[in-house]
């Protein structure tokens, strides 16, 4: 599965076991958009030719007929992929676009209706098959310190070769109807995608004793509620993905509109605020491995959450703004691009169209990795057709939504306004019923905004398993960066007083900080601390605890106390001591500065070396452990940098 890491995630492209593979989504992501958008076109232009139905009604049918295999097949498609290679299970979808292919062609060549209409569900079903394994085969293929820029650049390519489907049947419609063309592109673009998955490597089956069941409804169900079963941060993971494309089919479905009526733009301006979007949403997803280093960071999500209200919000402040002005200059014909470009105002909205792809990249990218890495790989598959499965119904209710409130009267941007509103009480909603995704935003921007944080060792934190994090205690902030490189929640063992601080008690109950007291202030607080430990690493998870037992006032490492060697003959784990050094200068340390100087010392940029060592058994002296951590504090290298894909061991 794994190759050495690589500096940058474009080196994938040129690798066999990740370049077939964004091959072949590029090619079937195209013919995806440009076999709806091409029918679109034609009906819409050459009505006569090819039915009676309204365009308007011809483009729900084409979008609800994309979407319903989703929730049809998806529970199926998750079996397949989880049982059989997904190498072939790809080659296998991919000859079958092939003959999706040549029944649209045979549509335009008759100028029927129903037979492109087929075509296009039949599209449906090719997605809703290869969607499962796109996604699953992604943890087979790269190490985990890829998964951010794989998924980055899946995601910029889909969003690329969507658009440019949707560019080129609007180019080749205006040019010609001539079928010979149309179907050359049709079956062009599928052969190249079939010809692209046969390079692609075997990845062995995940699942190869699963018993194949179909049933639309029992199957779909259990499917989904296999999702809510992988735990609560993947199951609230899959309904985040699910809430974007919810705002994402609102948002999109409006830009035609918000072109012709409030932009006063021509199609070129539609097209215009579609690029943009796109575009956005790639350059986010290529951010996302940057921002992340090289790790799956879900610190990011707040992020993209955050921006996503903030820019759909004043998107539609700015369109009716734009709208306002060039209502009042009293246009006589649509404008084109060019003229767009010159109004006052343009620059804003497309500005927020930008951002809005841009956060929606940094929302989305970090999930889908995260969902990948908290799965079990013999079941991967299916959680991401649960996944499909839920996008698809939220996207239904979006457009049941925007038809009613657009029905009732509401305004374009007024329902782009709701949709922000909705997007910051569900964003409230998922980071108060996971914690963990806004602990890990507050450590990534605490970390992130002050420090160059040079990490080594990290790979000797388990990714699984109880084990006791030993690290030295420099400063108020040690538990945020400790958060910030780990690779899975800390149950953190922290001094009482400052558990119950007002508003941070609010925080370390959500993370489940556990509080401890000595035995001669709270003897009960003490005792309550060692049983929840306890109980924790008989849990299987990672707990860490400052055996200092209290922040250091000279910078120096204290004594050990005992309670660490009564944690650890409670329940032997592996120990892991961890160095933390240049957090004593800071502004978080208790060092004697004064206000003035605090506030100097946080300016961004200065360097905090973290050094995790290998774990030590269990039975580890405290003395030993002690000399281990003084050594690991002493390791920091003496200036320089360390890239992020070195700083893992």
């Amino acid at each position: 599965m794994s190759e050495p890491q690589h500096t940058s995630q474009f080196a994938l492209l040129g690798q066999r076991r990740f370049g077939p593979f964004f091959a072949t989504q590029l090619a079937g992501a195209f013919n995806d958009s440009f076999l709806k958008q091409l029918t679109i076109l034609l009906v819409t232009f050459h009505a006569a030719e090819y039915t009676s139905l309204s365009p308007g009604l011809v483009a729900n049918l084409a979008a609800g007929l994309f979407i319903l295999p989703f929730v049809l097949f998806s529970a199926y498609a998750g079996q397949l992929a989880d049982r059989f290679d997904k190498a072939r299970v790809i080659r296998a979808v991919k000859a079958v676009e092939v003959v999706i292919m040549l029944i649209a062609s045979a549509g335009f060549y008759m100028k029927n209706l129903p037979v492109l209409l087929s075509a296009i569900f039949a599209m449906g079903c090719h997605s809703a098959f290869f969607g499962p394994v796109k996604y699953s085969l992604l943890p087979r293929v790269l190490a985990k310190e890829e998964l951010t820029g794989g998924n980055g650049l899946l995601e910029m390519g889909t969003f690329l070769s969507i658009l440019l489907g949707t560019l080129v049947a609007g180019v080749l419609a205006a040019v010609t109807t001539d079928p010979r063309w149309l179907s050359l592109a049709l079956l062009g673009f599928a052969l190249v995608g079939l010809a692209s998955s046969l390079f692609i490597p075997a990845t062995g089956e995940a699942a190869p004793d699963l018993q194949l069941r179909f049933s639309v409804v029992s199957e779909t169900v259990a499917t989904v509620k296999m999702g809510k079963r992988e735990g609560e941060g993947v199951w609230n993971s899959l309904l985040a993905v699910s809430w974007f494309w919810f705002i994402g089919a609102v948002v999109l479905s409006q830009i035609p509109a918000l072109g012709k009526d409030l932009l006063h733009g021509d199609t070129t301006v539609v097209t215009l605020l579609l690029a943009t979007f796109s575009v956005g949403i790639a350059v986010g997803s290529l951010l996302c491995e940057r921002l992340s280093g090289h790790k799956v960071e879900i610190g990011l999500v707040p992020i993209g959450s955050i921006g996503l209200s903030l820019f759909t919000a004043d998107l539609a402040w700015s369109a009716d703004r734009f709208a306002a002005m060039a209502g009042a200059s009293a246009l006589a014909s649509p404008l084109d691009w060019a003229h767009f470009l010159g109004m006052s105002g343009s620059i804003r909205v497309l500005s927020d169209i930008s951002l809005v792809g841009l956060f929606g990249g940094l929302f989305i990218v970090p999930l889908y990795a995260f969902v990948q890495l908290r799965t079990a790989p013999q079941r991967q598959s299916r959680i991401i057709s649960a996944n499909n499965i839920l996008n698809a119904l939220f996207m239904v209710v979006a457009a049941g939504m925007s038809a009613g409130l657009l029905g009732a009267g509401m305004s374009v941007t007024g329902l782009i306004l709701v949709c922000a509103g909705l997007n910051a009480l569900v964003a409230i909603y998922i980071y108060k019923t996971v914690p963990e995704f806004l602990w890990r935003f507050v450590s990534w921007f605490v970390v992130h905004a002050i420090y160059r944080l040079r990490a080594q060792g990290t790979a000797h934190i388990p990714e699984e398993g109880p084990a006791l994090l030993a690290p030295n205690h420099v400063s108020y902030v040690d538990a945020l960066v400790l958060s910030a490189l780990s690779p899975r929640p800390i149950r953190f063992v922290m001094d009482a007083s400052i558990f119950r601080v007002p508003v941070l008690s609010w925080l370390f109950r959500q993370v489940n900080a556990i509080p401890i007291a000595s035995a001669k202030k709270e003897p009960e607080t003490l005792e309550r601390a060692m049983a929840a430990v306890d109980a924790a690493l008989r849990n299987g998870e990672l707990v860490c605890v400052f055996p200092e037992g209290a922040l250091t006032r000279d910078g120096q490492l204290a004594e050990f106390k005992p309670g660490v060697r009564r944690i650890l003959d409670a329940c032997p784990v592996p120990v892991i001591p961890v160095g933390l050094a240049g957090l004593w200068e800071t502004a978080f340390a208790r060092n004697g500065k004064s206000t003035a100087a605090r506030l100097a010392s946080l300016r961004p940029g200065r360097r905090l070396d973290v050094h995790v060592g290998a774990p030590l058994p269990p039975d580890v002296s405290v003395e030993a452990l002690r000399l281990k951590v003084q050594g690991l504090m002493e390791a920091a290298p003496a200036g320089g940098s360390v890239h992020p894909s070195q700083a893992r061991g």
